[in-house]
């Protein structure tokens, strides 16, 4: 038995039929074509009424496709998705690393990489500045959007009805100075749209500033945000306006490289 089948069967908070459903997945989706329940059924040794279960289920979901005409099932929309906004979020990071080294070394301060989450930003990368005071961010972590410059860079950039959507999420505070008045948030994601980029200062981690800028795609969606963050005591405001303007620039050319025409990076 391979290791990794083994420590499933040993781990007691693993729930069996759930771990043969996503073997079912697994199996449909190294095919690369249709494929037929007996099929599944023999190579998975797992009995027919069984497999016929959990393919209906997993196509329920949306995982797989049932073609009714052939009895046979293949990838669904849900899983394709997966695997498209796993694509894009490689693809974002891979053409924002050699910026953010380029900015890391420029300020001298961690750069971070998010993406929006429900009512959060999820970080997808960053780079850490050789200096023994530094965020505390990792990537993985995910934040409220509202208490961080990331997460405000994406939400001004939002289409209206998402905004209100995001913003009609509990908004929780991570700090004293954290903003859940939602009038005077929307005043703050109104100046972060003229000026094309967000600051926050100690809303999402005490005695933290962070400037942040949305990155647009080609219909001028903001995929990610770019920031860099540092300790209030080394980011006094003509720094972090100095930092917002060459946040700016460098999203800008990100942005072009993903499809996004200039036009379309300011509201």
């Amino acid at each position: 038995m391979p290791k990794t089948a083994a420590r499933a069967h040993d781990n007691p908070y693993v729930v069996q039929p759930v771990m043969k459903a996503l073997k079912v997945l697994e199996l449909v989706a190294r095919q690369g074509h249709e494929i037929a329940l007996t099929a599944v059924s023999k190579e998975l040794r797992i009995p027919k009424t069984t497999t016929f279960r959990y393919l209906q289920t997993l196509t329920a979901a949306g995982f797989l496709d049932h073609n009714r005409a052939t009895d046979r099932y293949n990838l669904g929309p849900q899983l394709r998705a997966i695997a498209r906004a796993d694509a894009s979020v490689s693809k974002i990071r891979e053409l924002a690393r050699p910026a953010m080294i380029e900015l890391m070394h420029e300020f001298n301060e961690t750069v971070n990489l998010a993406v929006k989450g429900n009512g959060t930003i999820v970080y997808i990368d960053l780079i850490e500045a050789n200096r023994s005071l530094r965020m505390q961010a990792r990537i993985g972590e995910s934040h409220p959007m509202h208490s961080t410059a990331l997460g405000k860079a994406i939400l001004a950039f939002l289409p209206e009805a998402e905004r209100r959507r995001q913003l009609d999420l509990p908004l929780t505070e991570r700090t004293g100075r954290t903003l859940i008045e939602r009038e005077e948030i929307e005043r703050q994601l109104r100046q972060v749209a003229r000026t094309g980029y967000a600051t926050e200062m100690g809303e999402n981690e005490d005695g933290a500033m962070c400037v942040g800028v949305p990155v647009l795609d080609e219909d001028g969606y903001p995929v990610a945000a770019l920031s860099i963050s540092a300790p209030l005591m080394r980011m006094p405001h003509s720094l972090a306006a100095k930092a917002g303007m060459r946040l700016r620039e460098v999203a800008a050319g990100i942005s072009a490289r993903l499809g996004s025409h200039p036009a379309g990076a300011t509201r």
